[in-house]
């Protein structure tokens, strides 16, 4: 199973890893592999359609603005947020989307993003980007968003590959039985085999300044959800609860054993995993574990054990 654990954890923003990071993604790569082909300067249109599952709740997933700041030059794993509301907004408001390197393209919002309720073949998550010029079209290309941030392309689709190169690992397995007979023959606990593995991509150092990098955004993620009042983007006004519950559980916490109290425990891992979700709801900076809709569960548990647990440091982590 040669899929590293930095293409697990993606760094991303909400609500959905398929129909928010893997477009954003996409109009990134297209926008990138269209410079590399032609000025920018050439172009005269930027045209999106998006199929199937991505039509149909593009909208409430904010598909069309990721695909927007994709175009922009913004990558999931760099992007502020804030950034995607208002500059997306601009796009909408004045119908121009700027592209990198400051070339600014028209961009007619009710013509050019293109809702389709059709399926590709390939798969549901489905979008194709066009760019034209003054005689046509100067590059086309469509994506699928497979899942947990990942795209592919239609050569890839067709092929059969993926846009991971195939790796060799010193201790391969193809699931959790493998994984179980390979620590044994080793004498390796999972951890150690699963860090021996990531060696077939980078250095430890590497990949250990990687994985402090996750932390920190899933750790900021937590402290920003319990302190981040207000209702939910969408229609059905729905309303934080984690600050809420922050505040009444920290009331109850002096006097506890916070290791032994089993209830108390999961209390706070609950309110730990509702933070990062209700992030995530709201377009937030989260992290894949491995998609953004099972986000909450991994920084929770570290979250509660790096507040509690006597001796945890920041190399447990890693």
């Amino acid at each position: 199973m040669s899929i590293s654990v930095l293409d697990l954890f993606k760094i991303g923003v909400g609500p959905s890893s398929s129909h928010t990071v893997g477009p954003m993604r996409a109009a990134h790569e297209f926008v990138v592999a269209l410079q590399q082909r032609t000025p920018l300067e050439a172009v005269r249109r930027i045209e999106v359609k998006l199929y199937g599952s991505l039509s149909a709740t593009g909208v409430g997933h904010a598909t069309d603005r990721a695909v927007i700041a994709g175009l922009m030059g913004a990558r999931p794993d760099e992007v502020d947020p804030d950034f995607l509301v208002e500059a997306v907004d601009a796009v909408r408001i004045d119908g121009e989307l700027p592209l990198p390197g400051g070339v600014v393209v028209p961009f007619d919002w009710a013509r050019d993003m293109r809702l389709l309720p059709v399926s590709l073949p390939y798969h549901p998550n489905a979008m194709r980007l066009s760019a034209q010029g003054d005689e046509g079209v100067l590059y086309e290309n469509t994506y699928y968003s497979v899942g947990g941030g990942f795209v592919i392309d239609e050569a890839q689709a067709q092929s059969g590959a993926t846009n991971e190169a195939a790796v060799e690992v010193p201790y391969p397995f193809e699931d959790g039985a493998q994984l179980l007979e390979q620590c044994r023959r080793h004498g390796l606990r999972i951890s150690e085999l699963m860090l021996a593995n990531e060696g077939a991509w980078r250095s430890e150092a590497e990949t250990r300044a990687a994985l402090q990098r996750i932390w920190d955004v899933m750790r900021a993620c937590v402290e920003r959800g319990v302190g981040h009042e207000g209702v939910l983007p969408g229609g059905l006004s729905v309303r934080r609860r984690a600050p809420a519950l922050y505040r009444k559980l920290s009331g109850q916490t002096a006097g506890r054993n916070m290791i032994s109290d089993s209830m108390a425990a999961l209390d706070w891992v609950n309110l730990y995993a509702l933070a990062v979700n209700e992030e995530n709801a709201g377009g937030g900076r989260v992290v894949t574990a491995p998609t953004n809709g099972a986000a909450g569960i991994i920084p929770a548990v570290l979250h509660y054990y790096m507040k509690f647990m006597p001796g945890s440091s920041e190399r447990d982590v890693e």
